[in-house]
């Protein structure tokens, strides 16, 4: 291990925590569903994928890192769809306010 990559995976650990944070912070925060949603829904991907590079970079062991791959996979794959159908189901149960409803007039 050198200095240089102790010090990245350092940063990156450190950001990812900062940002994984900040997605629980604002799930208090926020007053809607649809803010909430997009609060669970982008920081903590991007916070997860710095810890994950960050504990790829301090560990650097080949078969550690292939698996800290396919977990960032899974969870780009499913976090986007996970935040859709939460966002679609409170929609559906007139759990968001008329004032953030909106009508699409194209699809009539």
């Amino acid at each position: 291990m050198s200095l240089a990559t102790d010090v990245a995976a350092a940063v990156c650990l450190l950001l990812g925590a900062f940002f994984s944070f900040s997605a629980g912070v604002g799930v208090v925060r926020f007053d809607n569903l649809l803010a909430r949603v997009h609060v669970v829904a982008k920081p903590q991907v991007l916070g997860m994928l710095l810890l994950l590079t960050g504990v790829a970079l301090r560990l650097q062991d080949q078969g550690t890192v292939a698996m800290l791959v396919l977990v960032a996979i899974f969870q780009l794959m499913t976090s986007p769809v996970a935040a859709h159908m939460v966002g679609s189901a409170g929609l559906r149960t007139d759990k968001v306010g008329p004032e953030l409803r909106t009508v699409d007039d194209d699809s009539r």
